[in-house]
């Protein structure tokens, strides 16, 4: 079944509020409230925080222009989309909370379904960059990962051995680098087979990463290296 997508509304209105929750969960949102600022940014810090808002243009604490400014200015890598629910008023404050990095406004009064059409958008807005980041991490991982054992490649390998030197140097502290070469090995595949040496190769880097202490990396060098 699909997670629900999270939504935050931050209104100083409970009226509002109430409305507006009574509308999203029949809609199919989880959704979370805060009533400042203040509580809204919170909640959009925190790890598993709403991937969508909606931030009334009126809100106490820290204004919704400001929110947008700070969920912007960030290093989150989950994209955040802000709606921002405003009166009618002068376009220089459209302009500003988009300048700021609100991505749609609504008006109230506002109808039901232009509400909903307009979350439905920002939806698929996150759901799209959701398949973006898949795709960057499956890429990384091919770009950095041995195809065989799952170890760091010799390109990623050696570009962690690169800051583990420059960061011993700046601690002045000791780095330990260990060279295992399988005896042997090409015995086994002139014996047994390709299929059986990489079999062994595969158990070799699980044995091996099995002993590892967090901060510690293995990667494959190069053929049974």
């Amino acid at each position: 079944m699909t997670q629900a997508t999270k939504v935050l509304i931050a209104d100083h209105n409970p009226t509002t509020r109430t409305v507006l929750h009574s509308m999203l969960s029949g809609w199919g949102y989880e959704v979370v409230v805060a009533s400042d600022g203040i509580a809204a940014w919170t909640l959009l810090q925190s790890e598993d925080g709403p991937r969508m808002a909606i931030l009334d243009s009126r809100i106490g604490g820290i204004d919704a222009v400001d929110i947008c400014r700070r969920v912007r200015s960030g290093n989150r890598l989950s994209y955040a989309y802000l709606l921002l629910l405003t009166d009618k008023g002068p376009v220089e404050d459209l302009v500003a909370a988009l300048d700021a990095g609100a991505d749609d406004y609504i008006t109230r009064p506002f109808h039901s379904q232009e509400f909903r059409a307009r979350l439905q958008a920002g939806a698929r807005i996150i759901k799209l960059q959701e398949r973006l980041m898949h795709a960057h991490e499956q890429l990384y991982e091919q770009a950095t990962r041995d195809s065989l054992t799952g170890l760091w490649n010799r390109i990623a390998a050696i570009q962690i051995l690169d800051r583990e030197i420059a960061r011993a140097a700046r601690a002045a502290s000791s780095i330990a680098v260990i060279m295992a070469d399988l005896d042997h090995f090409k015995q086994v595949n002139d014996t047994h087979g390709h299929l059986a040496g990489d079999a062994v190769l595969r158990e070799a880097a699980r044995r091996m990463s099995s002993v590892l202490r967090k901060y510690d990396s293995i990667g494959r060098y190069g053929g049974e290296e």
